[in-house]
Formats: structure tokens, C-alpha cells, sequence
């Protein structure tokens, strides 16, 4: 399993957020009708769509989540990263995030979520040391409910996950489309530059002959 993307959270205020480059799509927004979704209750939980799946904790009004690229095979792994991710937020801010208006904590912390999805998916976390300490915390993991994301949402409501693939043609088809018009332009003006010397040099060659045939450029046979 793979973290992509990462944020904490205060209801549906997003204090501060990190996407990994490796990847593109609107998962951001659909995490948003997923923070609308999560009750302020202390609980986690995982959702799934597709091959994705998010997962979350939630603390004292406070929501560290994030979205994995494999189901829930890697469950608990993901949810030792988001305990690692709680401690450090408080060690950083204490109770600030209680208060904090949207993304104040965003220049600092997302450094943070970076560093640990970076170790997290190159498995320096599950290795290191401190992976003891958390493994009290995780033991409940086995307990949290995975269900169909399309289950919290209410009728007639929809989201759909981009991710990657889609965008990233979208953007290849929107990157040759512009190229294809710079070259549609450049094309055009070569045969305007070309029409243009052509008529320069047919009204020279009239000039010349008129003036050879009535005697000069005076045209005093003429």
C-alpha cells in the first residue's frame, strides 16, 4: 500500500493538507464531502472506492486522514501512520488547531506529512524504532468498521474519483491541443510572410519592365 495524500482537519476546515507528486486527481474534493460525513465523535473508520481507500481518525473535533492506493490490506499500517502523524500535530500545536482558521498550519505541517508518507512508503516507519509505542494504539484497528464510501453519501448525491490516469491524459490531450494551435499559427504566418515577398517581388519585376519599356524612371517615352 502506497500514502498519496494526507491532511488534518477540524470538522470540514482543513488546517493543513499534502498531496504526493506521484499522482493527480480530484481526491481532495471528495475528501471534503468526506469530512461533511464524519461525526465529531472520537472514531476511525476506513472507506473504500475502487482500488482506493481512506482512512481517518478522529480526536477531540480533530481529523487526521488519508488516502491509500491499495483497499485495506495495509489497514493497520495506514492507521499507525495516521496515530504518528496525531502525535506529532500535537507536539507541533497543542490545542491550537481547536481554534485555527482554514490551512494556518499548512507551511509547517505539510512538510511533516510529507517526511512521514515518505517514510511510510519506503517502509522506514514500519522499521524504526518507535513502532512499539504505537502498537497499543493500533490494536483496535482490527474493530473499525470499512464500508462503501457510497454509504455515507445522502440520495442523489454523487462524487467520483479521479485519480491520476484520467487527469493526466486530460492533461497530455490539453498540452497537444495547444501545442497543435502554436504550430497551426506559425504555419500561418510563414505563408503570410511567403505571399507577401512573392507579391513584393512581382510588383518589383512590373516596375522594372515598365520603366525599361517607357525609357526610364522618369517614363519619359511613356
Amino acid at each position: 500500500m502506497t500514502v498519496v495524500y494526507a491532511l488534518v482537519a477540524r470538522g470540514k476546515t482543513v488546517l493543513a493538507e499534502f498531496t504526493s507528486t506521484s499522482v493527480t486527481g480530484n481526491f481532495p474534493t471528495v475528501t471534503r464531502v468526506l469530512l461533511s460525513k464524519i461525526p465529531p465523535t472520537d472514531s476511525r473508520q476506513s472507506y473504500l472506492y475502487d482500488t482506493y481507500a481512506f482512512h481517518y481518525i478522529t480526536s477531540q473535533t480533530l481529523t487526521v486522514l488519508c488516502m491509500s492506493d491499495e483497499n485495506t490490506s495495509g489497514q493497520r499500517g495506514e492507521f499507525m501512520f495516521l496515530e504518528k502523524v496525531r502525535e506529532k500535530w500535537d507536539e507541533m500545536y497543542g490545542s491550537q488547531g481547536l481554534t485555527a482558521i482554514a490551512f494556518s498550519m499548512n507551511d509547517r505541517f505539510s512538510h511533516v506529512l510529507k517526511t512521514y508518507m515518505d517514510d511510510f512508503n519506503s517502509g522506514r516507519m514500519s522499521s524504526s524504532d518507535q513502532l512499539g509505542q504505537v502498537k497499543g494504539q493500533i490494536s483496535a484497528v482490527k474493530d473499525v468498521m470499512v464500508q462503501n464510501i457510497e454509504k455515507v453519501l445522502e440520495r442523489g448525491e454523487k462524487i467520483e474519483l479521479l485519480v491520476d490516469k484520467t487527469d493526466r491524459l486530460n492533461q497530455q490531450a490539453f498540452k497537444f491541443e495547444r501545442q497543435s494551435k502554436r504550430l497551426r499559427s506559425v504555419m500561418w504566418w510563414k505563408k503570410v510572410k511567403m505571399y507577401l515577398a512573392f507579391a513584393f517581388i512581382g510588383a518589383a519585376v512590373v516596375v522594372a519592365i515598365s520603366m525599361f519599356a517607357c525609357g526610364g524612371v522618369d517614363y519619359k517615352g511613356c
